[in-house]
């Protein structure tokens, strides 16, 4: 691939699943952003849910230097990153169908605060239909201890002790400095990912799916955020399963955790339909007094 294009991959599903599923309706679109370190043989897995629910899949991993060194120093790189998946709908020309997002830990959703910016002020994209999004272990606020333990497990058992401690104590003081410390001064340049869509939250329903158990996301960052999204209007829901870890949900809960995302899919499907009917009946009602 070329320096301007991103590795992702998308999925289409057989004519007659999508036919049984929704019924001549225009299937849903599913973009998929994984976590940190995410490979795309696991995210594979999560996209098969959609995908025999009769739906298009797209799915992405940012790079991890984006997601640790860059979001870190205030460089927005997942801006440009964020704009081409957006792009894509339209490559493959299903940017008139409902999209819904599925979004994996902080490393997913840093990505989707670009992409809710895009959704909110760049004209392109004011025709998209968003639905819903759920959120899996995420977001999580100015935790480094959480921050560490992700990186550390991200780096994986190969790299040598010294370079380990070497990187995570850089990143750590680093994240210190400029995200706790001079944050106050800082977000003004770079607000985080936590506190941009906590500030300017897109109207579509969310799905929260966490742990208490999570050693890298504190449950209570997560209740906070759809706490200050419900005063602000936005439908919100949620499930704690309690004792699974960050990310592993449906590792260990398989089959609830397939059935709660494809019910609130099918939620926000009805949902988008019952709006469509009130337009169609005020577009009617319109017409019969002319």
């Amino acid at each position: 691939m070329s320096a301007d294009e991103i590795d992702y991959n998308i999925v289409f599903p057989d004519a007659g699943t999508t036919e049984r599923h929704w019924k001549g309706t225009k299937e849903p679109v599913v973009i998929l952003l994984g976590w940190a370190g995410c490979k795309d043989k696991h995210l594979s897995k999560y996209s098969s849910i959609y995908n025999e629910q009769g739906c298009v899949t797209i799915r992405y991993t940012a790079p991890l230097k984006t997601v640790f060194i860059s979001e870190s120093f205030g460089y927005k790189e997942l801006s440009s990153t964020a704009l081409k998946l957006l792009e894509i709908l339209y490559d493959y020309e299903v940017e008139n169908s409902p999209i819904f997002f599925h979004i994996f830990s902080n490393g997913g959703f840093m990505l989707f605060r670009y992409m809710v910016e895009l959704l909110h002020s760049d004209k392109q994209f004011s025709s998209l239909c968003v639905i819903g999004a759920v959120v899996d272990s995420a977001p999580g606020n100015a935790n480094i201890r959480g921050a560490l333990r992700a990186l550390s497990a991200t780096l994986g058992p190969n790299i040598s002790p010294l370079l380990r401690y070497f990187l995570l104590a850089l990143f750590a003081v680093t994240v210190f400095l400029l995200r706790v410390v001079l944050y106050p001064l800082t977000k003004f340049i770079h607000k985080n990912h936590y506190d941009a869509v906590q500030d300017r939250p897109p109207a579509w329903p969310h799905f929260h799916l966490y742990s208490r158990a999570d050693q890298v996301i504190r449950h209570r960052d997560i209740e906070q955020f759809m706490d200050t999204l419900k005063k602000k209007g936005v439908p919100v829901d949620s499930y704690d399963f309690v004792s699974s870890s960050h990310v592993c949900h449906f590792r260990d809960f398989p089959e609830q955790y397939t059935r709660k995302c494809r019910s609130f899919l099918v939620a926000c499907m009805k949902d988008l339909e019952g709006a469509e009917m009130k337009n169609v009946y005020k577009v009617s009602e319109t017409w019969k007094r002319n």
